[in-house]
């Protein structure tokens, strides 16, 4: 059998370097062709500098400079995408850009590593952000009206909602239903389910790498039924954790950092924890969204996108498709795709 490394990297913490290895080749670039793409980013920035410079509408200049980074990334190849970014990264257009919360935080990483918690609470618009949020500069708060509005953003505040009803579907049709959560960052669907607040859940265990973002969860759900627990993936696949059982195992944005092999040993490890008639539910940005080349240029932020079609290769690799019931489905604009796994009754 294959062998392959699940480790994530010293820390098993997320890093652009981490994810840009998943994407690495070995082709040969063109010399010519690296030549004229460097000349089109810099018109592309260059455009945007002028429109800051210009004092026009800030959210105008954002969505047309996103839109062509777009363009560029999809029409450039991996290789010469690559060479671009650091080129992106220290253009003068930045000092713009990076007066923007959202895209602020996510470049410097104050918590040492990409999508972090508090990046979510940005772009959830969740009072926790609201006093670094009002910090920025008034041209940071118009850059960020608009990237918090993004495609992308709204499917993240959609996902956080999805979350929270399938945990109450989960405790309407299981008494005492217990629920497991990987990567939970700030749980923040906790204060969108109804079931948590009823009290009709047995036990919600959130696991997370963050210590800050455990004690935040401990904090904000006290009494309650939530069980944070720090861990990671590493510890999950060596088994480290006495976590029992689960009647809803899900991971949100964790998939978004994981090459396919690591996916698909997670994925086995998961099901594991699901018990017979209970799920499994994992999400993915999707390849269809349009703020890639924006989110690992000024936001440093690089994501493996998937498509439908690669999150039932996840599925169909990790599991016995007749011991399981899939759902594969995308969000309402496309921008995050998930697979629901349900284990069958023995």
């Amino acid at each position: 059998m294959q062998s392959h490394d699940l480790r994530l990297d010293e820390q098993s913490l997320i890093t652009p370097a981490l994810v840009k290895r998943h994407g690495k080749t070995t082709h040969e670039i063109d010399d010519g062709m690296l030549r004229q793409k460097i000349a089109e980013l810099a018109l592309v920035l260059e455009l945007a500098r002028q429109g800051f410079a210009n004092h026009q509408p800030a959210a105008k200049v954002v969505e047309q400079l996103a839109g062509k980074l777009h363009v560029l990334r999809h029409q450039s190849g991996n290789d010469i995408w690559q060479k671009l970014i650091p080129l992106a990264q220290a253009h003068p257009v930045s000092e713009y850009l990076l007066q923007d919360p959202f895209t602020k935080w996510s470049f410097e990483k104050p918590r040492g590593y990409s999508g972090d918690a508090s990046l979510l609470d940005i772009y959830y618009k969740h009072p926790a952000a609201n006093d670094f949020i009002a910090s920025c500069t008034e041209l940071g708060r118009e850059i960020y009206a608009y990237t918090s509005d993004a495609a992308s953003s709204v499917a993240g505040r959609e996902r956080r909602d999805i979350l929270a009803r399938i945990v109450d579907e989960t405790a309407a049709r299981k008494e005492k239903a217990e629920v497991l959560a990987v990567a939970c960052g700030h749980l923040r669907e906790s204060e969108k389910s109804e079931a948590l607040k009823a009290g009709t859940l047995g036990r919600w265990v959130t696991l997370d790498q963050d210590p800050t973002s455990v004690e935040i969860v401990r904090a904000a759900n006290a009494g309650t039924a939530v069980q944070p627990v720090i861990g990671n993936v590493a510890g999950l696949m060596r088994r480290s954790y006495e976590l029992g059982t689960f009647d809803l195992v899900y991971a949100s944005g964790l998939y978004d950092y994981l090459p396919r092999a690591v996916a698909i040993r997670l994925t086995q490890r998961l099901m594991e924890l699901v018990k017979d008639g209970g799920e499994f539910l994992f999400a993915n940005f999707s390849d269809e969204i349009t703020t890639d080349g924006y989110m690992e240029t000024f936001m440093d932020w690089p994501l493996i996108l998937r498509s439908g079609a690669d999150m039932w290769d996840i599925v169909n690799a990790a599991v016995d498709r007749n011991k399981v019931e899939v759902d594969v489905f995308y969000g309402e604009n496309r921008n995050i795709v998930y697979s629901r796994v349900r284990k069958k009754a023995a």
